[in-house]
This record gives C-alpha cells, structure tokens and sequence, in this order.
C-alpha cells in the first residue's frame, strides 16, 4: 500500500477561457471541479492505475466534506484529521493552447494538537505501507521540517519516504534523507541557490542529493521530459510531443506512475513521464487511467542539453 500525506489539501475549481487578459470580464467555456492537493492527485492516480492507495489529510468545514465525497468516486480510501478550519479552495484559468494561471488559497491554520493528530496518524498508517508519500505546500503552522520529521516516523515504522515539495521543507527533506524526492526544475533551481540552465547541470546538483543522503531524484523537466538520478545511475526520458490541455497535476500523475512501476530504474521512469504526458492531455487536475509507454522513449543524458524550462534564479 502507498500512503499519500497532503498538508494543505483543496477543492480545484477548473475555468477553460477563450482568452485571458487582465481586467477582462471573463467568461468560462466549460468548468469542472476536482479533489485537489499534491498527494491528493497522486493517491487519485495511483487508484486509476490499481495500486492500493490510502489519502491522509486535515479535513474542516463544508470544502473538507465536499473533499471527500469527490474522493468516494476516484475509489481513493481518505483518512481524515479533523480540523478547526476549513479547506481551502484553488482557482486554475485554462487557456485555448493549455497555460494556466492558479489562484491557490494559503489555507486553514493548523493548531499544535492538530498537527500533533496528523503525524500520529501517518505514524500509524507508515507501519502498513511499503511507501508514506509526502506532498505539496505546507498550511498555517505547520514547521518547515514537518516532512523531515515524517521521513523518521517513515524509517521507524518500516516504511520507505517519496517527497514533493519545495523551498525550505524540500531542504529540510533533504537533509533527513528519504528515499525519494520528486522536485521539479524550478523547485531544484530554488534548492541549488543557482540557475541549472543545462541537462548536465541538473545531472550534477541531482548527483549532489544522492551523495548526501537522498536514495534517488526525480526530476520532471516539462517538455523535456524527466531525468532519473540514482545511487547506481541515471535516466533521461521523454514523451512524444501531445496537445497540452491543463499542466495542474502533471507532477503528481508522473510521480504516481513511478511509484506504480516500482519506483526504481529506466522502467519506473518511462512510467512517470507517460503518466505526466497523459495527464496533461486531459482538462482540469484529471488524472490518467490506462496509460502506456509507447510514446516515451529514453535518450541518453545528453549533459549539453539546454533546457527548455524555467532555468534562472531569483534569490529570497
């Protein structure tokens, strides 16, 4: 069984617009509404691909009840911690050729009880789990080494450790050294303290974590596809190029698909980014069913590539 742990959980109300410009009254063509949060989408398509799957959140107010009768649906089983506040709501603009702008609520205020219930309970869960996957931002009172300090509940109770995050909790992370990080290539630039303009740039900041303590990274690079870095080696892989209907949720179903193909080597990778290849594919924070790994193929680690993605770097 995977555990999913999201901290700041959400509803997603999805807008597809003809055209968005700011000032504009804008007028949406379709909506849709989807369970939201990092490891809510992960758990959401770790069900759709038929891996036993268990999502641990904080659930308060009318959103967390609607939070989880989305959920029933998806088949994704929700251990719920009460909590005072309520769940936030999010906000994604969809644009014609598949940019989209979210509007992400900070979230409810998690009080030191709460947080308290929430890591005894992942402590509980991580004892009948092969993974506790750790995922997203981190709400109202929650400290930054919140995931840093899972990663030990995780080790002690048998169980191996994925995170995605970002700024200081993907640091403190880090530092814990779990199994698994997932970043993506801003979220590693932020995480290096400077830009990693090439394929070989990110290859050695990866190479970085693994010598300090990290089992593995993986790195989900947009359209150029993810690179895998490991103890042993390291992978890169891409999709074929496919119509871009939404990005939300892209790292979660590509983080999914590695941990459904057994989280380890060239295999789990082409998995990971079929999966984010699909799910950009489809509208709204949707999560893929029936993937498969044709249109992906493994290239080598080109170290001179210049990535296509966010490359540069803005200090705090």
């Amino acid at each position: 069984m995977i555990v999913t742990v999201t901290p700041n959980p959400s509803v997603d109300r999805t807008a597809t617009l003809e055209h968005f410009r700011r000032g504009d009254v804008l007028r949406a063509t379709s909506t849709r509404l989807d369970p939201g949060g990092k490891g809510v989408n992960v758990a959401r398509a770790l069900a759709a691909a038929g891996t036993p799957t268990v999502a641990l959140l904080p659930a308060g107010g009318p959103e967390g009840d609607r939070l989880a009768a989305l959920l029933a649906p998806e088949g994704v089983p929700v251990v719920a911690v009460p909590i005072a506040g309520a769940t936030r709501s999010n906000i994604a603009l969809v644009e014609p050729d598949g940019t989209t702008t979210k509007v992400n609520e900070p979230g409810p205020e998690l009080s030191s009880f709460e947080l308290a219930a929430l890591e005894a309970r992942a402590a509980l869960l991580a004892a009948r789990a092969e993974w506790l996957v750790c995922c997203g931002s981190l709400p109202l009172g929650v400290p930054s080494d919140f995931y840093a300090r899972l990663v030990r509940v995780a080790r002690e109770a048998g169980a191996k450790v994925a995170v995605d995050a970002s700024g200081e909790a993907l640091a403190a992370a880090c530092a814990a050294g779990p199994d698994l990080v997932k970043p993506n290539l801003d979220e590693l630039v932020e995480l290096a303290g400077h830009p990693l303009p090439r394929l070989g740039d990110v290859l050695d900041f990866c190479r970085a974590l693994v010598g300090g303590g990290v089992g593995a990274v993986l790195v989900s690079l947009g359209a150029d596809g993810a690179l895998l870095v490991d103890q042993v080696d390291a992978w890169h892989a891409r999709a074929e190029p496919t119509e871009v209907r939404s990005t939300v949720g892209a790292g979660d179903a590509a983080l999914a698909g590695f941990l459904h193909a057994g989280a380890c080597g060239e295999r789990a990778l082409l998995a990971a980014v079929a999966f984010g290849a699909a799910a950009v594919a489809l509208e709204g924070s949707r999560m893929p069913k029936d993937v498969r790994t044709d249109g992906v193929r493994r290239t080598d680690v080109d170290e001179s590539l210049n990535l296509s993605g966010a490359a540069a770097w803005t200090p705090n």
